[in-house]
């Protein structure tokens, strides 16, 4: 009677005045119990009912300065929230803080048949018998010293114990293995449980639109906060015996500095923190064990170029003073832009050699092979970890997201089960979403591409300061020219600047991204962060690796030459590249992106949260002697955040592009991930057990909409990667001129040769044929000349075809064409035959799985029929019993 009254006052539009909350007495709230003393308790105070979850807010009645009439409406939406809390079967209590009395926590517990009942309506899993089939694989015998080391020691963390499991039916019960209540559902499944109900219990009624859910109250403000507990501090056991102190054991053995050469232990995470988080975990350890052999690899290829780089013919020609001193190169601006001599790319030069070398090739290829390694046997590790973490029919059993179930209003008839279902909104109304999401979504991508338009323009408006502006040297010997040529400063300042535009709309668009997600209205939590996902990495890729594919594909490729440059937007006369290509250029671009995000990452994620929880401690202590309880501890920790870790893997995912995507420029960059992965591994841990609350444990089955990125990003590899070392590297057309030009009849060497590349690369250009416009600005110590020249294989004045391409250039274009072809396709192949050869899960993880589901069905069969069996033996015997009564009296 008292929950329908609570729930009649709930469908009013507006709450009756239900008084303070110690003397109410139409709602059940709560009442104020006095801390007990023990700030390791997860218990109330009765040291009966365990603390499932904390509901933290700020009494209205003892703030000093606060609007009345807004207070009484948050205080109304409380007080029925909870009252209806108490409906659904949890038990409240309130405690005031020991550190500030105007705040309060009402802890939440579930009794033994509100988890029962949910626990069943959320088709959770629960034990049946112990399971002795998911023994994991020991190492083989010579390596058991080495893995034992690396391996956490099972003596500190013990493994758990395997059960058989079925969804759980409370008219079964007697089937599952219950030992004791206490412990069938773990901390993790309790918390799971309880926020289920806090996220589906309404707390007001207007206009037929429902408010419920404990993040909006959270959000509103009605509420500061809501988590479950950690068990215990993270620096030392908790006092009370009981306690498995799993906390401690996570931070010792693996957020600890000391423990990060170790493996992860993986079961105590996903037991601790759920499947959701586990999975994260496991699939960076994987990636990040992978990343071990690019990297050496890598580190191969780069060896093999630096040693190599004094055997760079075409380097020493650069700078040789009687070759590439005396080579005058035409201005490379309009006007302002001076003549210069080709020796002041040297350096340059000399780095290039190390990049762009017979190793990059080897490398691309090498990469190519590696990820689609990666990802097969991802797959087989994942589906290892749904058997042992019993999550295989996980998607059947997924429960709509509560915003989907509170804008369900449309009945419409189900096709298969011809039974009346409630849905959101009708096809036309999804058909109007998702054009407005997609419109969305196209105008901040466009928003992304006028932001490089602009970048492009600074760098081809600032290349003319830089170029009047820094000092020349006609030998190319002053140590700033040396080091700091128009293009290195323009490249370094165009980089930074596109890194601070990056990191300001990534903030911008998070939020957006979120709103168009919620207004399109995903069903399930799963369907939600797919859908997040794509929208998201659709911008962070245009954001992030729009300016090295300008780099790698547009820069220097549409110049025009000297006498008839072609400008950009009409103005601007486009950017050319150095002598040897753009290359080196798109390195740099790699490396400051990489270390700028994985620096603003590391202080965003770890320096800011540490930084607010020592405030939060020095206020604490400055302010009270006395013991803080387990949920005042947590609470004054950082909040994780709606999405957790959502941004985690986004983070990752980009590296994953950088790693794949331009490689073949910096053979460095899995070494880079590979050192920044390693520490990743252990910031993440470290900050979860230390400087944030406890998550609320999720289900999921796999990474979701993260594994077909990474798919998408392999395929698209192969052809950056191909077109990089095509088009951006000076690679084909070095090896046309060492197989067709160096020799007769187009050279003048009897041998196959690189002498003269340079000469035979850089195209004459007569000073006479300048337009007034695109004029430069010779200085006089160059002398007085009246040919320069420039990056382009065309024909010299006075020819009958002047300045059209020649032979050389059509043979290049022909060969780049043919080895992208022939590199893409050796490639393809190669993966298409992993991926066949490779099944998504091993043979013996499928018959594990096919085994446990045989004997899971045998056990519930056979505890049916003996139940049968019992039943019908009681009515035999009653009816024996009953025949025996009545044919008695008529023999005697």
């Amino acid at each position: 009677m008292f929950c329908a009254a609570v729930l009649e006052n709930l469908g009013q539009t507006i709450i009756p005045d239900l008084g303070s909350l110690e003397s109410q007495n139409d709602f059940r709230t709560p009442e104020f119990e006095e801390f007990n003393g023990k700030s390791d308790s997860l218990f109330f105070n009765d040291g009966q009912r365990r603390i499932d979850f904390v509901l933290v807010y700020e009494d209205e009645s003892r703030k000093e300065t606060s609007k009345k009439g807004t207070n009484e409406k948050q205080r109304r939406k409380r007080q029925a929230y909870e009252s209806n809390l108490i409906c659904h079967g949890l038990q409240l209590e309130a405690t005031r803080s020991v550190l500030d009395d105007k705040l309060v926590f009402v802890k939440v517990h579930a009794p033994w048949e509100v988890l029962c009942t949910y626990a069943e309506i959320m088709h959770i899993k629960l034990p049946l018998k112990p399971n002795d089939l998911k023994n994991r694989s020991s190492a083989f015998g010579t390596l058991n010293w080495f893995t034992k080391v690396l391996s956490v020691d099972e003596s500190i963390i013990k493994p758990e114990q395997e059960f058989f499991t079925a969804p759980f039916e409370k008219n079964r019960m007697n089937d599952f293995y219950i030992v004791d209540r206490d412990a069938f559902f773990n901390p993790a499944t309790r918390s799971r449980i309880v926020y289920f109900i806090l996220s589906r219990v309404k707390y007001q009624l207007i206009n037929n639109v429902s408010k419920f859910g404990i993040n909006r109250l959270v959000n509103s403000g009605i509420y500061k906060a809501a988590f479950p507990l950690h068990d215990c501090k993270f620096r030392r056991q908790s006092e009370d015996p009981s306690c498995p102190n799993e906390r401690y054991l996570l931070y010792r053995e693996w957020a600890h500095p000391r423990s990060i050469y170790k493996k992860q232990p993986l079961d105590l995470i996903r037991k601790y923190y759920g499947e959701k988080i586990g999975i994260y975990f496991a699939w960076l350890g994987y990636y990040t064990q992978m990343l071990l052999l690019a990297a050496v690899v890598g580190v191969a290829c780069f060896l093999y170029g630096y040693l190599n780089q004094d055997n760079c013919t075409w380097s020493k020609e650069v700078c040789h003073p009687d070759i590439g001193g005396k080579i005058i190169m035409c201005p490379q601006c309009d006007r302002l832009c001076p003549f210069w001599k080709l020796n002041i790319t040297c350096e340059s030069s000399k780095k290039l050699c190390i990049f762009d070398s017979f190793g990059t090739l080897v490398f691309a290829v090498f990469m190519g092979v590696w990820v689609t390694l990666f990802l097969e046997f991802w797959k087989r590790r994942q589906a290892e970890l749904e058997y042992e973490w019993d999550t295989v029919e996980l998607q059947q059993e997924e429960q709509a997201r509560p915003e989907y179930e509170a804008r369900c209003t449309h009945v419409v008839i189900n096709e298969i089960t011809q039974e009346e279902e409630r849905i959101p909104f009708t096809a036309w109304g999804k058909c109007i979403r998702i054009t407005l999401c997609a419109s969305a979504v196209f105008f901040w991508i466009l928003l992304i591409i006028a932001s490089v338009i602009g970048i492009i323009v600074y760098r081809l408006s600032v290349f003319i300061v830089f170029s009047a502006k820094l000092p020349k040297n006609i030998n190319g010997t002053d140590p700033i020219q040396k080091y700091l040529t128009p293009q290195t400063a323009t490249s370094i300042t165009a980089s930074i600047i596109s890194f601070i535009i990056i990191m300001i709309l990534n903030t911008i668009y998070e939020k957006v991204a979120i709103m168009i997600t919620n207004f399109e209205l995903p069903r399930t939590q799963t369907d939600y962060e797919n859908s997040l996902t794509m929208k998201m990495f659709l911008f962070q890729f245009v954001n992030y690796y729009s300016s090295c594919f300008y780099i790698a594909f547009f820069k220097g490729k549409f110049v025009g030459y000297p006498g008839d440059p072609v400008y950009w937007l009409g103005k601007y006369r486009n950017e050319e590249c150095d002598p040897g290509g753009c290359l080196l250029e798109l390195t740099t671009q790699l490396t400051i992106i990489m270390g700028g995000k994985a620096i603003w990452n590391n202080i965003q994620e770890v320096l800011l949260p540490w930084i607010m929880n020592l405030i939060g401690r020095f206020h604490r202590v400055s302010r009270s002697e006395k013991i803080t309880p387990r949920w005042e501890q947590d609470y004054h920790l950082q909040p994780m955040g709606k999405l957790g870790l959502f941004y985690e893997y986004l983070e990752m995912i980009i590296q994953f592009g950088f790693v794949t995507l331009f490689v073949a420029s910096f053979p460095l960059a899995p070494l880079l991930a590979l050192v920044n992965n390693i520490l990743e591994i252990r910031v993440d841990a470290w900050k979860l057990t230390t400087q944030f609350r406890r998550l609320v444990p999720e289900k999921a089955q796999d990474i979701g909409a993260w594994q077909p990125i990474m798919q998408g990003i392999a395929i698209l590899a192969v052809v950056t990667n191909a077109m990089i070392i095509a088009f951006t590297s000076d690679m084909i057309p070095r090896l046309v001129y060492y197989w067709s030009f160096s020799v007769p009849p187009y050279g003048d060497h009897t041998s196959y040769t690189m002498e003269g590349y340079i000469n035979n690369t850089l195209s004459i250009f007569k000073v006479a044929d300048f337009k007034n416009k695109s004029k430069g600005n010779p200085y006089s110590e160059l002398g007085n000349h009246t040919t320069c020249r420039y990056r382009d294989f065309r024909y010299p004045p006075g020819h009958p075809q002047e300045y059209k391409h020649n032979i050389y250039y059509w043979h290049v274009i022909a060969a780049k064409l043919a080895f992208i072809i022939v590199m893409e396709h050796i490639i393809y192949s190669v993966k298409f035959f992993i991926s066949y050869a490779i099944p998504d899960v091993s043979k013996r993880t499928k018959s594990k799985i096919q085994r446990e589901k045989y004997l899971t069905q045998k056990l519930l069969h056979e505890n049916h029929l003996k139940d049968m069996t019992k039943n019908m033996g009681v009515i035999a015997e009653r009816m024996i019993e009953a025949v025996d009564n009545n044919l008695r009296p008529k023999l005697e």
